[in-house]
Parts: C-alpha cells; structure tokens; sequence
C-alpha cells in the first residue's frame, strides 16, 4: 500500500492520499488493492472519527489506468479482477461487492465520515471513487466524467445508487451516456459536489476536524441514518452493475469501443442484436 496511498492519521483524523502523481493517481491493479487495504486499515482503528481523501499532482485520480485498456483490447480481464482471464464480475468477492466495486463502495462501508478532495480530474473510476464519500469537496475547474461508455462499458464500480440520489435521473442519464466531461461549477448545480474550495484539502482537514470534536458515537449514527436507508438495496444494485458489465466487457462492441478510442479513429459498431445472437 506505501507506494500508492500515504495514510495519516493524527488527532483523530485519517488522511487518505493517493501518491501516484506521475500517473495522476490512475486505478491500476496495486492502486485498487492499496484502496481496498487502506479502508480496511481505518475501519479497524477505533480511534478515527473523521478520514480526508485526497490525491496528489495534477488529479485526484484520472480513473482506470490506460495501460488497462489495452490489455482490454487484446482480450484481458484489464487487471480489475485479480489477474484472472475473465473472472465474472457477479462474483461476490469482497462481501456485497466484487474487486472494483470494494474500491469505491468501502468508503461508504467506513463507519465515520469521509470528505474527498479533489483537484485537476476526477474521471471514470476515480468519479465513482469520489462519489464513495459522505461529503465532496473540489477546486475551482476540476474536470469530472462518467466516462465508462467512452469504453463501451457501463459504470460499475459500487457508487451508481450514490450518483441516482444526489443528481436528477436524466442528468445522470445523460452524463452516464454521454461520457461528457463537465467542471465543478456543473457538477455543484447537479449535486455532486458539497462546496468549491480554493483549496479543498485544506478545507476537508477544517471539516474533518470540527467532526472530530463531536461525541463520536453520534457522528457515526448520523452517518449510519443517512447511509442505511439509502444503502437498502444496494446489494441488489452492486450485483446489477456487476451482471450487465459482465454481458458487455469483451464483447465484440465493446473491444471495438477500446479499439477505436485507443486509435483514435471512429467505432464501427455492429447490430447490439446481431452480438447477442453471437454472444448465445
């Protein structure tokens, strides 16, 4: 985990921070295992009452890295399942969740708050590893994307539910299909966003620490209260995520999809009836 994530913890306070800058912080194989590692770490340490997520350099996480996509394209499982050939994502690895879905989804697991604090780019995997905090802090023109469907994929790593409630059902839509990149300004006017900070871990850590101050056993009910009846059917959600990625990753659309974007050309794309006929 040292040589991904730096994890602090000091006045009752933990302080997450992604240090793989010279990637901006991207989600390959031991940056997912350090994400899972360290929320294990602070959910066995009584003592936190309040964890700071943070990356540094240029992103806070610029999502899968691209390394992945091309082991995509040649017919690899992309490093999301544990170097296994086509490990079936409805596989309950990891309690409710699968490998990827862990990264994000266990900071909703955490039992006291987390504040994430983003600058630069929050993108595709890194969007749902931020959407996994209680409360989202971001820098004046932080670029954000649902970029999954540039992939030909669909975004499957826990947070989907998290997106659906805090943003309208068509804006969701749209963004989610689209693969759009929009700022802060946007993603604040569509809920995603808590506050635009100058300086969002400097305003995290201030947050972080007024939580700290509070009895701890009334900060993780309140987390609890808000979460549970939210987080109701999220094991029916997770595995949903899980079943329709597993329909389409390394289909012949989908590998076109890599393919065309790695290339930079447009995709060809056949009859979605014609594949599944394949498919079966």
């Amino acid at each position: 985990m040292e040589n991904r994530i730096n994890l602090k913890v000091e006045n009752h306070i933990a302080h997450a921070h992604l240090i793989r800058g010279d990637k901006m912080n991207a989600l390959d194989a031991e940056m997912m295992d350090a994400l899972i590692e360290c929320g294990e770490r602070i959910k066995a340490d009584n003592s936190i009452r309040a964890v700071v997520l943070s990356g540094e350099g240029r992103a806070f996480c610029a999502g899968l890295d691209m390394g992945n996509f091309a082991k995509m394209a040649e017919g690899g499982d992309a490093g999301v399942t544990d170097g296994k050939q086509r490990q079936k994502l409805v596989e309950r690895t990891h309690g409710l969740a699968n490998r990827p879905q862990k990264v994000a989804f266990t900071w909703r697991e955490i039992e006291v708050p987390v504040i994430a604090a983003a600058q630069g780019f929050a993108l595709g995997g890194g969007f749902q590893l931020f959407m996994g905090a209680d409360m989202r802090y971001a820098a004046p023109g932080t670029k954000f994307s649902i970029m999954e469907s540039r992939w030909g994929l669909v975004p499957d790593m826990g947070t989907t539910h998290v997106m659906a409630r805090v943003a309208r059902e068509d804006i969701v839509k749209e963004l989610a299909m689209t693969a759009r990149i929009f700022e802060a300004d946007e993603a604040y006017e569509h809920g995603f966003l808590t506050r635009i900070c100058d300086n969002p871990i400097e305003a995290a850590m201030e947050t972080a620490t007024a939580i700290a101050a509070r009895n701890p056993d009334a900060i993780r009910g309140t987390k609890r209260l808000f979460n549970e009846p939210a987080d109701r059917f999220v094991a029916d959600t997770l595995l949903l995520e899980s079943a329709l990625q597993d329909d389409i990753i390394g289909c012949p659309n989908q590998v076109e999809a890599v393919k065309a974007e790695l290339e930079g050309r447009a995709p060809v794309y056949a009859d979605p009836k014609e594949t599944k006929k394949a498919a079966e």
